[in-house]
């Protein structure tokens, strides 16, 4: 008898659940490791509800490392962005796991690389999930696509196996980068803005002035990202390429047939950056590695980005000062005037 792949899930949010609780449903061995200890310590099972219903999956929850001491097949870093450094360091545990980073935005798997000298996977999650009593709630099924940064074939294979067996359909793409810049550029979408808004994407696109500022902002992304030779594509449930070209018809054409799209694509679930900003959590947010990557490339390429520059930098300062946050609050036209689209 085969032995089941084991797992170890370092920052069990929304995120972390269903890409633990997918692989325990497809036969891994997964213990979600979290910062606090709880009631529920130990061996238990993780709830996943489903657009169709819900189901429970075998884990083990646990806030000590040491109490893993046996070097898993797979760690995955599924912490905010902004968390990476402390989780590299709790992963340095098992320093010869190959490991996987599923954050927003680009940087983290540079970061997971001069960390360690273990293969390093990338993996996107197109689904839109939340927390729920128990586990996790998956409002979109979408799916995930993982690639290779160093090493590590052998892991894709199985991981993509039994991610799809688990109910979260997985594709290996041949090319890490491209896979995290078409995901950065799905992430654009809605995101920045409906944080500074407090409006729903499909809001915003339906919204004249709110569609320039997200077609500004997008277009900036897309440049950036051919100057560096690569071309935003599919992932598994986010057609970027389809909205790139749409972002090149005239707006009359494209606003209202995008604005429907966008507005179904979420779920209902609000975009990160609103989350954060309306929820009131402090500064720094994930701008500065969404929007903010998008001008840090571009000023090393000398491709002019103001409108993501601006985003970045009024997204934290929104987050840093929570009492001006009505400050565009409901209002596109304020905002596209001060970004000068």
């Amino acid at each position: 008898m085969t032995q089941a792949r084991r797992v170890v899930v370092v920052g069990p949010g929304a995120v972390g659940s269903i890409l633990g609780g997918c692989l325990a449903a497809g036969g891994a061995e997964v213990t979600l490791l979290r910062r606090r200890a709880g009631v529920d310590d130990g061996p238990g099972t993780l709830r996943i509800e489903e657009p169709d219903g819900a189901r429970s999956v075998p884990v083990v929850r646990t806030a000590d490392p040491a109490t893993i001491t046996t070097e898993p097949d797979l760690v995955i870093v599924a912490v905010k962005v902004f968390d990476l450094a402390a989780a590299l360091e709790t992963a340095a545990c098992w320093p010869g796991a190959p490991l996987m980073t599923v954050q927003n935005g680009v940087g983290a798997e540079g970061a997971a690389m001069t960390a360690r000298h273990s293969p390093i996977l990338a993996g996107s999650l197109t689904a839109a999930v939340e927390p729920c009593e128990g586990g996790v709630r998956r409002l979109r099924r979408g799916g995930m696509a993982v690639a290779g940064m160093r090493d590590g074939a052998t892991t894709l294979a199985w991981l993509a196996d039994t991610l799809t067996a688990g109910g979260l359909p997985t594709q290996v793409l041949p090319d890490a980068a491209s896979m995290k810049w078409s995901k950065l550029t799905a992430n654009l979408v809605g995101n920045a803005t409906s944080a500074l808004l407090d409006m729903d994407p499909g809001a915003i696109y339906a919204d004249p002035a709110g569609y320039r500022i997200e077609r500004a902002q997008l277009l900036e992304a897309v440049q950036v990202i051919r100057a560096m030779g690569l071309e935003p594509g599919a992932l598994p449930g986010a057609h970027v390429a389809l909205l790139v070209r749409a972002m090149a018809l005239p707006a009359v054409i494209a606003r209202p047939l995008v604005a429907m799209v966008i507005g179904r694509a979420r779920g209902g679930k609000s975009p990160s950056l609103r989350l954060h900003v309306r929820g009131g959590l402090p500064a720094p947010t994930e701008a500065a590695w969404l929007n903010g990557a998008v001008a840090r490339e571009g000023a090393r390429l000398g491709i002019p980005t103001p409108v993501n520059e601006q985003l970045a930098r009024l997204v934290d300062e929104a987050a840093a000062r929570p009492e001006g946050n009505a400050r565009y609050a409901g209002h596109p036209d304020r905002l596209a005037a001060l970004l000068g689209v």
